[in-house]
């Protein structure tokens, strides 16, 4: 069975076209990945402005000709935080099946999590003990408490990377004062989870999807790590190396940014605001180990499926 799965999300719509059989056999064909910025200017006021709104239809017109061109036989799309959350996101929705065919699905946060939680599974990341996934997204960001075996917890909050960005109005570069500020309302916004967090020893950080494969090539292009091959399922981050590279995110400047080495041009607004995130959580939660899982909420759906056909 041949299927397309798109993850609408706030930042990039992403395409997976994979096929599936027996015995959860799995090959994937083609991953793509769509820059929309879906929330510009407009995402703290819960509504998508008409030029985001026009190149997220458009980016779904490109992904539908691939869709095309693989001849698959499902299609899944999937609206998460920006879409979900939007007044005029049915609007969204309703001109995508009308020009494109794709119909969407919007999931909430927990659903979201739960795929992220699936899709990990996926990437067969050796973790027995309780462990912490994190996916930062543009609108929010999915936080799980997990081992291989189960999904112990899990919580979606609206902590994503473009919705803080015009929350906080963060100037170029950014301020210390401006940084302790944003630490303080994550330690205020994240006490659901920290309260979770007590009752398990967690010392390892899982995470998923762009800001976390953009630190992995950065620090690839850093440290000049040129053994290490093409990002695969997972890997893991030294932290000392996310460290050095945290401080000289923190110190840059948007144009410093456009020119660093396993940047995108699409995460250059949004990189430092991660980098800030993901160093608090470490210290915030003495986290002695980071696994990189590239598998996300996509590669979760096509988990399910998988599942189903069984």
């Amino acid at each position: 069975m041949k299927v397309a799965i798109i993850d609408l999300g706030t930042n990039t719509f992403n395409l997976l076209v994979a096929e599936y059989g027996e015995n959860h056999r799995y090959q994937i064909f083609h991953k793509e990945e769509l820059d929309v910025k879906l929330g510009e200017g407009s995402l703290s006021k819960d509504f998508i402005s008409p030029v985001p709104f026009q190149r997220g239809i458009d980016a779904l017109k490109i992904h539908k000709k691939t869709i095309d061109l693989n001849r698959v036989d499902i299609v899944k799309a999937f609206a998460t935080s920006a879409i979900r959350s939007a007044k005029n996101g049915q609007e969204f929705i309703a001109r995508a099946f009308e020009e494109t065919g794709i119909q969407i699905q919007p999931i909430s946060g927990d659903e979201e999590a739960a795929y992220i939680y699936r899709g990990v599974k996926l990437a067969e990341i050796p973790y027995l003990k309780p462990s912490l996934i994190m996916d930062i997204g543009g609108g929010s960001t999915e936080f799980i408490i997990a081992n291989s075996h189960e999904l112990i917890w899990k919580q979606s909050f609206n902590l994503g990377a473009a919705r803080l960005n015009q929350l906080f109005n963060f100037s170029d570069p950014i301020t210390e004062d401006q940084i302790n500020d944003l630490k303080n309302y994550l330690e205020q916004q994240l006490e659901p989870l920290f309260n979770e967090t007590k009752k398990y020893k967690i010392n390892q950080l899982i995470g998923c999807s762009g800001s976390f494969e953009s630190f992995a090539t950065m620090i690839k292009h850093k440290f000049s790590l040129a053994r290490i091959k093409p990002l695969a399922k997972s890997r893991a981050i030294n932290l000392i190396h996310f460290s050095k590279l945290y401080e000289t995110l923190i110190l840059s400047t948007e144009n410093h940014r456009l020119h660093m080495p396993g940047l995108v041009a699409m995460r250059v607004d949004t990189i430092v605001f991660a980098s800030i995130f993901v160093s608090f959580m470490i210290k915030r939660l003495n986290i002695t180990e980071m696994i990189l899982s590239q598998y996300a909420l996509k590669e979760g759906v096509l988990q399910e499926l998988m599942e189903k056909s069984q």
